[in-house]
């Protein structure tokens, strides 16, 4: 797998830029040479949208950055319930078509329509985010979660009064598995006898496993029954409803992807989010975006992790520093993870 590039380095950490209003595209299918060439960067989101506090907003922050910065058009396209590969396609073949450039989906489910399309369009760079799509013209942009989802371990064996944790998945898929193994490890390497209870909210993305607040309140209020006092989720937009449930009891969320201790929606809770496992999928965003404007587009795997700040852990929150050995605990961590010491399981 290739190590990012130099381009990529520059660009991290726009994942917690503010939101702005941005345009969106069109809805034309046909295939070919696009229509304009002075289009910028277009995503398309993944199950849950705009809005979510965490993943796809993350993705939102890269392309306003990106807008800001060059001075031209963008487009954000939301999914459809139920929708499928061939509206993926669609989607992504509207994009392309209209002159945007690159167009990326934000996602794993976009793999078989970012295969389908992007040999049509060779002219234009794709790029998708947590999944590798072989391509001349297509960048798959990968993160090393499980490296975040350990310091987010460490923090909750820290915190933890109970020596009871949890874990919630949105779906029961290997992308998130990474996050529940690195966060086991990480409790368990920083104190053993910790129990960690895990829940995956659904089986597949279509059951709302990743775009149900509900379903993350729930599994979060069993979780809290069973003595649990810290709460990692891994679910996208079901993750509010996790850090909702969290606050009510008065014990600690874990956020993901994105700083959730600044997310206005969250802002009621925030005083009960300890911290958020990072993923910069916003630096991966502008990272490409620059890299097309600069006439010399990523390609092939760009892999983010924390040796060069692609993922990482919040400390937003003031109490993070007054958790005992908390901080500590999380560079010692992180040195061992940059330096080999500390190898994170996948599985």
């Amino acid at each position: 797998m290739r190590r990012i590039s130099k381009l990529t380095r520059v660009a991290v950490g726009v994942a917690s830029l503010g939101l702005v209003a941005t345009a969106c595209g069109g809805t034309s299918s046909d295939s070919g040479d696009s229509d304009s060439s002075d289009r910028g960067v277009a995503i398309a989101y993944d199950v849950g949208g705009k809005g979510d506090q965490s993943f796809n907003d993350a993705a939102y922050a890269g392309l306003t950055k990106a807008k800001d910065e060059f001075g031209y058009k963008t487009a954000d396209i939301e999914p459809t319930e139920g929708e499928t590969d061939a509206d993926k396609e669609q989607r992504l073949a509207s994009l392309a078509k209209q002159g945007y450039n690159p167009v990326i989906g934000v996602g794993f489910a976009y793999g078989p329509a970012m295969k389908a399309v992007a040999f049509k369009y060779p002219k234009t760079t794709f790029g998708i985010v947590d999944s590798v799509v072989e391509g001349k013209n297509v960048a798959s942009l990968v993160f090393a979660e499980e490296q975040a989802s350990y310091l987010a371990g460490v923090a909750a064996a820290k915190a933890t009064k109970s020596d009871v944790v949890g874990f919630v998945g949105g779906v029961d898929i290997p992308l998130i598995h990474k996050f529940e193994a690195g966060y086991k490890q990480g409790v368990e390497d920083t104190k053993p006898g910790v129990k960690v209870l895990s829940q995956y909210l659904t089986q597949t993305a279509e059951e709302g496993g990743f775009s149900s607040p509900d379903k993350g309140k729930a599994a979060a209020e069993g979780q809290i029954e069973k003595k649990a006092d810290v709460l990692y989720a891994a679910a996208g937009l079901s993750g509010q409803g996790v850090i909702e449930a969290a606050a009510k009891a008065k014990v600690w969320a874990i956020g993901v992807d994105s700083d959730q201790y600044k997310q206005a929606a969250l802002a009621p809770y925030k005083n009960y989010i300890l911290t958020s496992a990072l993923k910069d999928v916003g630096g991966a965003v502008y990272a490409l975006a620059k890299s097309v404007q600069d006439d010399k587009p990523l390609t092939g795997t760009q892999t983010f992790d924390l040796k060069v700040d692609g993922v990482g852990l919040s400390e937003s929150n003031p109490e993070f520093a007054k958790v005992a050995g908390l901080k500590e605990a999380v560079d010692k961590a992180k040195q061992g993870i940059d330096d080999g010491t500390i190898k994170v399981k996948t599985e």
